[in-house]
């Protein structure tokens, strides 16, 4: 008998303490604490390896690029993340027909795109693609382009939105939807990378919830100077209102960042929309957002080395991205683009 009452006081306590931690747990924003997971300091650290002199300024097809890809590969194995494509394979192959379709004075060699998946729990089938350009400008003249700020910044800032997912699914708090993390080739030659992509999807392309595009986000630009705290929003409202409004509540509620739409003007002689990745996905009616911090003197320059990144502006610009991200996937309902163009 006092063997049973025993076991029943046990159950109890333990049911008690099993309840609060599900309250505790409840009350707790999740998409905050994982988000905290994001830190200069690691972003950092992948930086400084990832803009070294070791990787050559990374030019598509060449050695310092496939440096690269192996940093970024073993990564994702590191943080068992694994492959959409199999269980040691994380490049899609680009070949050197498809790269040199558009004749060179230096014809590229075969290049590969890099690509990790985290499968979701509700909605597996519909994708949002998180995305960076893996490559840079290489050598030049004997000088190494590092190319910390262009794409390098956004390159770090997706393997640490990847890491903060990956940790909600080992809670199991993982996304509703599906999220493909994907580093392209041949950006700089052309949106080569991401257009051999949706050219050839690895999930079809009418089951892309969005694609969020981080090209250059770790230093200020001279307008903003005296105002630091900002990022270029380019893209967020041609194809859905929905998105756009999302972003804009999400980071209000979350990092607080003037979001400056400067860039976004139909107008805008520099035509930024047109000029980094998520293009190929708006090609294909697909919403996207790109983050951008701007030009700045050490663009496409021997100068744009990490020692010059601002980490903290870097650690919360990709906290706006994972947190967008965040509510993209976890949203009951699929985001509408409203603003299609019927083909």
């Amino acid at each position: 008998m006092k063997k049973i009452l025993f076991l029943a006081g046990a159950l109890a306590i333990y049911a008690c303490g099993a309840n609060k931690n599900t309250a505790e747990d409840s009350n707790i924003d999740q998409a905050s604490k994982y988000a905290s997971t994001i830190t200069a300091k690691e972003l950092g650290t992948h930086l400084f390896t990832y803009a070294s002199d070791e990787f050559e300024g990374r030019n598509t097809g060449e050695p310092g690029q496939k440096k690269a890809v192996e940093y970024l590969k073993n990564y994702y194995v590191s943080q068992a993340i694994p492959s959409p494509i199999s269980s040691d394979d994380y490049f899609q192959e680009v070949p050197a027909e498809f790269l040199n379709k558009r004749k060179r004075q230096v014809p590229l060699k075969d290049s590969e795109n890099v690509v990790a998946f985290i499968k979701g729990s509700e909605k597996p089938d519909e994708i949002i693609v998180i995305s960076a350009h893996l490559d840079h400008e290489g050598i030049k003249d004997g000088e190494i382009y590092n190319g910390a700020d262009d794409d390098g910044s956004g390159t770090v800032a997706l393997l640490e939105i990847a890491q903060a997912f990956q940790m909600a699914v080992k809670a199991g708090k993982g996304p509703k939807r599906s999220i493909l993390f994907l580093h392209v080739t041949g950006e700089e030659k052309g949106l080569l990378g991401s257009q051999y992509y949706t050219d050839n999807p690895i999930f079809p392309l009418a089951n892309t919830v969005c694609n969020l595009n981080i090209d250059m986000v770790g230093r200020i630009d001279d307008r903003h100077k005296e105002d630091p705290n900002y990022v270029y929003l380019i893209g967020s409202d041609k194809l859905s209102t929905e998105l756009h409004t999302l972003s804009e509540e999400i980071n209000n509620k979350y990092t607080k960042i003037n979001l400056d739409y400067k860039y976004n003007d139909e107008n805008d002689p520099n035509r930024f929309y047109y000029r980094s990745d998520h293009y190929n996905f708006a090609k294909h009616n697909i919403p996207i957002i790109f983050y951008f911090n701007g030009t700045h003197a050490d663009y496409h320059r021997p100068t744009d080395t990490p020692d010059k990144i601002n980490y903290e502006l870097l650690e919360n610009r990709a906290r706006l991205v994972f947190h967008t991200a965040w509510e993209v996937a976890n949203k009951e309902t699929r985001i509408i683009a409203d603003k299609a163009v019927k083909k």
